[in-house]
């Protein structure tokens, strides 16, 4: 499966569940935004106005904005004001007339002066001023790294560092600028932006159309959020966060799918895994990024089991090796790495019992890495402890480390090779699925006795 596709589809995952206020933006965020960066980005709005501010055409109406603040528009405002004892400006006598009328008859220090004044506040300078304000806070806050010429920023901020400090110098001392009242919360109104798309100087046609853009970010289109992925701006350092991201929401979606139920996600807290939950008996918990230790589970591995032939470790290997030669028909070494995986809970209420479905997830089509993932899984399922208790193989000397064999999922990416389905993996300690098989054999895999979750 390709980036785009993939890409593609996670850009409509987010629009259905992050935009629409399900799953959490703070995870969202977390998980896609440049390494680089510290926590203040986790803001998933202030992440989207980064990704804004990086774009070309922004970095390009920023380098005009010096020479066009010159000549923005104008309107003459006319201000009235009543005198005593004095007059300040034209006398209005017509109003003058009518003020001494309904106070004072016979007062005639009383005058209505009018003042003709320049008013900065109109419909596209507010418009003006709202894009002026979105990138000068973003680059404030971001300014650390546009400044150090990050990979990310090379195509747009790179070698404008007087250009960051001539925006600054705008914000906070232009004459013109400052004239402009701060917009309202609602504003700049539909009604502005077509005032200023309706210009003729293209300070404000170009601002009207930035805003847009900004909008469409900020309210989900897919079209934005599709760009914010594919743009090396905001895309994590490699492609693998991407893929486990749309390997989690694939899981979402089969399990709203099999429970006829939407996912209650839940909110991130540190320390805390838990992604969602499916109420209903059984309870199903889906977490991401390693163990769930919010329900007392957890990864501890252990190189020496007493009364045991293999150790677990051992066992890993031996078993990790047969699933790879026999899945790709060759020999292998071994070797060991930590997994980070997505893990379903089961909870039978009537039984007190758990179940559990381990996913390892690899962006890979190579043999050596797929390998690594085999044995990953199994060393995952192997050591998975509830409690301390192991969740799969207890002391009475069973070697069933790896629960039925239903238990364990690894996904990786589509092979142009042939390898052996699901239904001939039928005996294998774990299961492997591609990324384009991934929706129907998840849901083969939760029709398992065993894995019963609807």
């Amino acid at each position: 499966m390709n980036r785009e596709t993939i890409i593609d589809q996670l850009s409509q995952d987010i629009v259905s569940y992050v935009m629409a206020g399900s799953f959490e933006e703070y995870q969202i965020a977390r998980e896609i935004k440049p390494e680089d960066l510290n926590e203040r980005f986790e803001d998933y709005r202030l992440l989207l106005n980064l990704h804004f501010v990086l774009k070309s055409d922004v970095v390009e109406f920023v380098r005009k904005l010096p020479k066009r603040l010159r000549s923005i528009s104008t309107e003459t405002k006319t201000v009235s004001r009543t005198r005593r004892g004095a007059v300040d400006g034209h006398i209005n006598w017509g109003a003058t007339m009518k003020k001494r009328y309904s106070q004072n008859p016979s007062d005639n220090s009383l005058f209505v002066c009018d003042n003709r004044s320049e008013d900065y506040d109109t419909p596209e300078n507010l418009v003006l001023k709202r894009l002026i304000s979105i990138i000068y806070e973003t680059i404030d806050q971001a300014e650390e790294y546009i400044k150090h010429e990050y990979a990310w920023a090379q195509d747009t901020w790179r070698g404008e560092e007087e250009l960051i400090d001539e925006l600054k110098q705008i914000v906070e001392r232009n004459v013109h600028v400052r004239r402009i009242r701060s917009p309202e919360n609602y504003e700049p109104t539909e009604r502005m932006l077509i005032a200023a798309e309706s210009s003729r100087q293209p300070i404000y046609q170009e601002a009207a159309d930035l805003l847009r853009t900004h909008a469409a970010l900020v309210a989900g289109e897919k079209g934005e959020i599709k760009d914010l992925l594919n743009n090396t701006a905001i895309t994590p350092d490699d492609d693998e966060t991407l893929f486990e991201l749309y390997v989690l929401f694939r899981f979402v979606s089969v399990l709203e799918s099999v429970r006829s139920q939407q996912a209650r996600f839940k909110p991130v807290r540190a320390g805390r895994k838990e992604v969602a939950t499916f109420t209903g008996d059984p309870e199903l918990v889906l977490y991401y990024d390693q163990a769930a230790t919010d329900r007392n589970l957890s990864f501890v591995t252990e190189e020496e089991i007493s009364e045991r032939a293999l150790s677990r470790s051992e066992k890993v290997q031996e078993v990790a090796y047969d699933i790879s030669c026999q899945y790709f028909d060759r020999d292998f070494q071994n070797y060991t790495n930590r997994p980070d995986v997505i893990v379903l809970e089961i909870r039978n209420s009537d039984s007190h019992t758990y179940e559990y479905l381990i996913t390892e997830v690899k962006n890979s089509t190579n043999t050596g890495t797929i390998r690594t993932g085999i044995k990953e899984a199994l060393e995952y399922l192997a050591f998975l402890r509830v409690d301390d208790e192991f969740a799969f193989g207890g002391d009475d000397g069973e070697e069933n480390y790896f629960g039925s064999g239903w238990n364990g999922l690894l996904v990786v990416q589509d092979l142009d090779k042939k390898t052996a389905s699901l239904e001939e993996q039928s005996d294998s300690e774990i299961k492997i699925l591609q990324a384009s098989e991934l929706e129907d054999g998840l849901k083969k895999v939760l029709d398992r006795a065993d894995l019963n979750v609807e």
